[in-house]
């Protein structure tokens, strides 16, 4: 089902719509600041599985998870002063960082053999506030079939995945991902380069 949302301005009744559809342990579509992602409640078993199954996506497929600011980070991630430095200068912002979990990262989210997760401030009005209703993090996959583009139309986006609750749309998505930044190891290193710059980044 699509629920038009203000991007700038979210409408808090339908954050809070949303909101109780993820309690529910429902699957949703939603905007962020480079493509629209598919998620779901980190702490909800069922709807992980649920996730997986609508996105078609393999269970060795690490998820990363939105965050709604860098004091929330810490209580997923170890976070050492030189890296703490790169997240305050690059979040919010289209980045994904990978860091080592802390045991507070529910066991179904698949951790590698190097334990660690993706996690994702968004500099977007809706994914903000979304996870601050909520009060803890989403869980964020981006919105493409497994091997295929980001989807861009909510419209598309919910004729796809078959099984989603609700989708907010806030119009045309983008087509460029995050940029995934490994931390774990103490030194920066750039996984994939999407949306966000890296000259600055190393």
């Amino acid at each position: 089902m699509l629920l038009p949302i203000n991007t700038e301005h979210p409408e808090p009744r339908k954050i809070k719509r949303a909101v109780e559809a993820l309690e529910r342990g429902g699957v949703i579509a939603y905007p962020t600041d480079t493509v629209y992602g598919l998620g779901c409640d980190l702490m909800n078993k069922g709807a992980i599985e649920r996730l997986y199954q609508i996105k078609g996506m393999s269970r060795d497929k690490s998820l990363a998870f939105i965050c709604p600011d860098l004091s929330d980070i810490a209580r997923f991630a170890i976070v050492e002063n030189a890296q703490y430095r790169v997240l305050k200068r690059f979040l919010p912002g289209p980045y994904c960082f990978i860091l080592t979990a802390t045991r507070e990262v529910p066991k179904i989210v698949h951790l590698n053999k190097a334990k660690t997760v993706g996690i994702r401030v968004p500099n977007h009005a809706v994914t903000q506030a979304l996870v601050r209703e909520l009060g803890r993090p989403i869980i964020s996959t981006t919105a493409a079939p497994p091997g295929e583009d980001p989807m861009v139309d909510p419209d598309e986006i919910d004729a796809r995945f078959k099984g989603l609750e609700l989708v907010l749309d806030a119009g045309a998505g983008g087509l460029i991902p995050t940029t995934i930044v490994d931390l774990s190891g103490g030194d920066v290193r750039v996984v994939r380069e999407g949306a966000g710059p890296i000259d600055d980044l190393t």
